[in-house]
């Protein structure tokens, strides 16, 4: 898993809107992407994101259970 995570960050890279993008791994088996954009219209912020790289098409190769995707707002930066 890492290595798909790792390997994301030129499909991020190569998104107009994506601001900022971490892959991150915050137990041995647990990993998660937090990435911000330009505005709500964002290209991976939302769960119906399809495209070959994304964690729902490798889901069931990679993946125990589904994603669990999730919108935020936030309300603070520094």
């Amino acid at each position: 898993m890492a290595a798909f995570l790792e390997g994301g960050r030129a499909l991020a890279a190569a998104e107009a809107g994506t601001v900022t993008w971490y892959a991150f791994r915050s137990a041995d088996n647990t990993y998660g992407i937090f990435d911000t954009f330009d505005d709500e219209d964002g290209p991976s912020g939302t769960p119906e994101r399809t495209d070959p790289g994304s964690p729902r098409q490798v889901a069931d190769d990679l993946l125990a259970a589904p994603p669990d995707i999730k919108t935020i707002d936030v309300l603070a930066v520094k």
